[in-house]
């Protein structure tokens, strides 16, 4: 049972993380062969100001448009 977990920003429109996993999901089967329904795809939502990048909060270094 593969586990993939990927940590986004918060933000993102519920289409595109339904459209990351379905691509996620598509290249560990092609990856490993293993079956569609083995593969779990886990996304966690960070918010901004809790992900630092090099000593700043994301937040300061890439502020909402």
């Amino acid at each position: 049972m593969p586990v993939v977990r990927i940590d986004l920003w918060k933000g993102r429109e519920k289409e595109k993380k339904r459209e990351l996993i379905e691509k996620i999901t598509s290249a560990v089967v092609d990856a490993i062969g293993c079956p569609i329904e083995a593969i779990h795809v886990i996304i966690n939502e960070v918010e901004k100001d809790n992900w630092g990048i090099g000593g700043t909060p994301a937040s300061v270094k890439f502020p909402d448009k």
